[in-house]
């Protein structure tokens, strides 16, 4: 009897004849569109995928990617990376966070500078390993520098209840958890943006639902297709963004149905809400003030709050992103990676000067890596 291995889980979401047949396809119907069609991924994992997999070179000309706000580290403004690095100074801190934000620039220095000089940083597999830090470390402070959208934040307040049930009193919270549909609807306020359909993303649908999507047919008669992750999933989402199009459709379709529903998952959103609120507004890099954008703790968890405890250490002057840098147009869609003047010269992966190209999410660093730049 055969062994399952992992590849046989996505092998057949791979399969070469399967994404050309559906390149052909595309191709076909996409000589009945009247216009051009500007499609935006969302979701950085997806414009990963779109570079790795060179999807944008199987599409007809009349179909154009466009490259959205998806990648919680590169819409994270550098005040608050600079709040994590002035959090990682306090003595007696643990400074815990997630992947890429160890790297990226604030205005003066970065999270993986500070560990260089001594600081206790560490970059977490999963968020559920605070708990153990903290207990391990009683006479020491933790402070989780928690990311991401709507993706990793149950994971968050998973660990705030527990930390509650168990009495965990050395472990705090510095919420940066920010929502999906405010951006969308900026994006589609902006006379300059060219957006035509969305690539919902797939990991956020799973615990949001795609209901979440449901105003952006109504309000602006846009298709939203909520895609998995791979090249097979993508290219399917493309055809029937396609389909919705010469049929005059505007409507939410999953095609991810085998993770998504309209509902989602129903328990992980209770677990949010009886942890966290809605912020009044967040600040987005390269994008700005969004009202009801982002998270915060409620009153009744505040003595977990970082941004209370330790609000005397921290700044909250807004910074701008380096001048030459235009990550802030790319995360609009109104420019892509390679338009940047700095782009694979003096902004590299190893030297980043904007967040896109710190990130293993970002266009600049999903063009970089797979656009035959590096």
């Amino acid at each position: 009897m055969k062994t399952l291995q992992l590849r046989d889980l996505y092998d057949r979401f791979r399969d070469p004849a399967t994404i050309k047949g559906l390149a052909a396809l595309i191709a076909e119907d996409a000589k009945r569109l009247r216009e051009p069609l500007h499609i935006m991924e969302v979701c950085g994992g997806h414009t990963h995928t779109i570079m790795k997999y060179g999807l944008n070179q199987l599409l007809p000309e009349n179909i154009e990617f466009v490259h959205g706000p998806g990648c919680p580290v590169c819409i994270m403004p550098k005040e608050r990376i600079d709040n994590a690095v002035e959090l990682a100074n306090i003595d007696g801190v643990i400074l815990c966070t997630l992947g890429d934000m160890i790297r990226v620039p604030g205005s003066g220095s970065s999270l993986a500078n500070e560990r260089a000089k001594g600081r206790d940083i560490r970059s977490l597999y999963s968020p559920l390993d605070l708990i153990e830090i903290a207990k391990s470390n009683p006479e020491k402070r933790v402070v989780y520098f928690a990311i991401g959208f709507e993706t990793t934040t149950p994971m968050t307040a998973a660990v705030i209840k527990r930390a509650v049930k168990e009495g965990v009193k050395n472990l705090f919270f510095h919420i940066n958890h920010v929502l999906v549909p405010p951006p969308m609807h900026i994006l589609m306020a902006d006379e300059e943006a060219k957006i035509d359909a969305f690539i919902g993303p797939a990991h956020v649908s799973v615990i949001t639902g795609s209901k979440i999507y449901e105003p952006f047919p109504e309000k602006y008669s846009t298709p939203v297709v909520v895609s998995g992750f791979e090249p097979v999933d993508v290219m399917h989402s493309i055809a029937m963004i396609v389909k919705q199009k010469i049929e005059g459709r505007a409507e939410v379709e999953v095609q991810y149905s085998r993770s998504v529903s309209r509902e989602g998952n129903v328990a992980a959103q209770r677990m949010i809400e009886e942890t966290m609120e809605v912020r009044e507004s967040f600040r987005w890099r390269g994008i700005g003030d969004i009202e009801k954008s982002a998270l915060r703790l409620r009153d009744e968890y505040r003595d977990f709050d970082a941004e209370a405890v330790f609000a005397d250490y921290l700044s909250h002057e807004p910074i701008d992103d380096h001048k030459l840098c235009i990550c802030g147009t790319i995360l609009k869609g109104l420019a892509k990676p390679y338009e940047c003047r700095v782009f694979g010269k003096a902004c590299t992966p190893n030297t980043p000067l904007g967040s896109c190209m710190v990130s293993s999410e970002g266009a600049c660093n999903a063009y970089y890596r797979f656009g035959g730049v590096s």
